[in-house]
């Protein structure tokens, strides 16, 4: 769901690592340099001790401008009343690499000789607009036979054997060089686990190419999920819409879901394009044209992580909503500093000072692997 809330983004530079001395003004800023005010302008680290306080940076272009500034947020601080405007705060921990799905396929309910097809079937941004129902492949192994003479109805004794066949159909690659041949290893790996578990772990995308125009907008979110089907008998083209629920043969678990990389250099300096109609004093935000482009500033630094900072809040001059057949605009602020640097635990305690304790939305994972299990850390 689209966010239409007014929205200033402050990026604290690298080498800012504390907050603004206390009892400075917000015309002491220097270029970059972020901070939190009270209602006098003023430099604290306690903004509770106010009616509300401010989040301040100060520009390298000053001209007919003041510092970058965001509206009026009240919290609810100690000795007072709560008059708070703030509907949502939270924080989101910097984590450069996305983790990648993992799914076990095991509990197989397979007979010697049975014909067992694998579908994979993979969405992100850029499959989803290549493939109508995301990327799908199947496979189709025959299970081995039983020894001579035994039950056909027995259930395969080495399923050690029938996994190594699923392994090496899902790593082999279609002949010639037509341009669908995709295999199925540039997306994902397969492991054999203990000769009962069949391992699918997606692959972390590839950078996609980025364009050399200023004014473009290269950073997209994307992640790569999957799902995956086993079922009795030879692939159809039926496989592209529903695999048949009414033959599965082996039960497809996740175990690890994907998700996204948060607080890139990349990500940030997008929002930085992203909202920059909003923290302009005055010119155009047309990035490839330097006659236009004057306030335009980045403080990003490249290849660094940052934790993000969100408070959401709406007018705190409650007379300033006047009646009118329209909806009700709010604002919102975000903070990026270097994920887990003093800066960024400087500006936390500030605002937790504020509005309380922040639920931090995002919990880094690390994922290991090896060949008797999975552990998530």
């Amino acid at each position: 769901m689209a966010d239409f809330s007014l929205t200033t983004l402050f990026v604290v530079p690298i080498g800012q690592i504390a907050l603004p001395t206390p009892g400075s003004a917000t015309q002491a800023l220097t270029a970059g340099q972020v901070g939190i005010f009270d209602n006098a302008y003023v430099a604290t680290p306690t903004p509770s001790s106010g009616p509300y306080f401010y989040v301040a940076q100060g520009r390298t272009n000053t001209y007919l401008q003041g510092s970058k500034r965001s509206d009026k947020i009240a919290g609810c601080g100690a000795g007072r009343g709560c008059n708070s405007n703030v509907t949502e705060w939270y924080k989101v921990s910097g984590c450069p690499t996305p983790v990648t799905q993992i799914t076990d396929v095991d509990s197989w309910d397979v007979k010697c000789g049975d014909v067992i097809t694998l579908t994979l079937r993979a969405h992100s941004s850029y499959l989803d607009t290549l493939y109508f129902n995301g990327f799908t492949r199947s496979v189709t192994v025959q299970a081995p036979c039983c020894d001579c003479g035994a039950d056909p109805c027995d259930p395969i004794a080495d399923l050690s054997a029938l996994i190594d066949l699923f392994i090496v159909k899902l790593e082999a690659q279609a002949p010639g060089i037509n341009s669908d041949n995709i295999h199925l290893t540039q997306f994902y790996t397969f492991e054999n686990i203990g000769g009962t578990i069949l391992r699918i772990t997606g692959k972390a995308l590839t950078a996609y190419g980025q364009p050399c125009d200023v004014a473009a907008f290269p950073f997209e979110y994307d992640r790569m999920y999957f799902r995956t089907f086993v079922y009795s008998g030879p692939a159809t083209t039926a496989d592209f819409i529903v695999a048949d629920a009414c033959n599965i043969v082996a039960e497809a678990t996740v175990v690890q879901t994907s998700n996204y990389a948060t607080g890139t250099s990349a990500e940030i300096a997008q929002l930085e394009k992203n909202f920059y109609s909003y923290q302009a004093g005055y010119l155009k935000h047309l990035y490839r044209m330097a006659g236009y482009n004057g306030n335009f500033e980045s403080w990003v630094s490249s290849g660094s992580t940052y934790d993000t900072f969100y408070i959401k809040f709406n007018e705190i001059d409650k007379s300033a909503y006047a009646w009118g057949d329209y909806i009700k605009e709010d604002s919102m602020v975000i903070i990026a500093a270097i994920a887990g640097g003093p800066a960024s635990i400087a500006f936390q305690d500030a605002l937790e000072d504020a509005l309380g304790t922040v639920a931090d939305n995002n919990v880094c994972i690390t994922t290991t692997t090896t060949t008797t299990g999975l552990v998530v850390i």
